[in-house]
């Protein structure tokens, strides 16, 4: 058996259709997991499901809004009916530009209904059954946000605080119940997000801000979804298994090297 293989586990992976998620769930079905996709998008989803599924992966879609506490609990419910639930991965998650001033009260429950509530209905969900199986892990998708302060992130930021310090909660509360959380807090990703934010407020400087924000990372570019991806199949594989309640930036050295 090859190292990092997932091959017999089954893994719900939130946003799990798009940029990282994506890569997410096409990552680990390569090595072998079972990936439930649980996506806002119904289209996305049930196309990433189906693309695993051509090449040869185990992959199944559920729509579900991670917002919404009841559809969360039913969709953990029917999945675990069939399966084991090894693996969550609480990716799910949108942005804000804006400071407390510019934040409207309407966004600022936004961001939170999704960023932070939706990490809690999905670890809620889904402890109980990890518990019973005797665990599992857990991975949240925090942020560089989470540990340094940027500008005009102002309920980006206090989202993706509340993920990393839910992970060391977690991590602490179920340690004798054999149940791993760590986070994962990335620099900037290259996504369709970023094309579709770059294109929508730089319309005609498209490839001169792509370079200038891609220079913001001390590294000279941003990272891959593919990358981050990676660093989350080590954390879930049992070669991790003595990893816990941990914060991973990857990040091209901005946290230590900027300035």
């Amino acid at each position: 058996m090859s190292k990092f293989s997932l091959e017999g586990k089954s893994a719900i992976i939130t946003g799990g259709a798009s940029g990282i998620g994506e890569a997410i769930s096409n990552t680990f079905a390569e090595q072998g997991a079972h990936v439930h996709i649980l996506e806002f998008n119904p289209e996305s989803g049930k196309q990433a499901a189906n693309s695993i599924k051509d090449k040869g992966g185990k992959a199944s879609f559920y729509q579900c809004d991670v917002s919404n506490y009841q559809q969360v609990m039913d969709t953990v419910k029917k999945i675990s009916e069939n399966n084991e639930i090894n693996i969550l991965i609480n990716n799910a998650g949108i942005a804000h530009v804006g400071n407390v001033e510019n934040t409207k009260v309407e966004d600022l429950d936004r961001v939170y209904n999704v960023n932070v509530k939706g990490v809690y209905n999905c670890i809620h969900a889904v402890v109980p059954i990890m518990k019973k199986q005797g665990g599992g892990v857990i991975i949240n998708m925090a942020s560089i946000a989470s540990s340094v302060g940027l500008s005009d992130r102002f309920a980006y930021s206090m989202s993706k605080g509340a993920a990393l310090t839910m992970t060391y909660s977690v991590a602490k509360d179920y340690l004798n119940e054999g149940i791993r959380c760590n986070c994962i807090s990335p620099a900037r990703v290259h996504t369709p997000f970023v094309d579709g934010f770059i294109k929508k407020n730089y319309p005609g400087k498209e490839a001169e801000m792509f370079e200038a924000l891609s220079k913001t990372q001390p590294i000279g570019r941003m990272g891959k979804p593919e990358e981050i991806a990676n660093l989350a199949l080590y954390l879930c594989s049992d070669e991790a298994s003595f990893i816990t309640g941990s914060d991973f930036p990857i990040d091209g050295g901005f946290i230590k090297l900027n300035g």
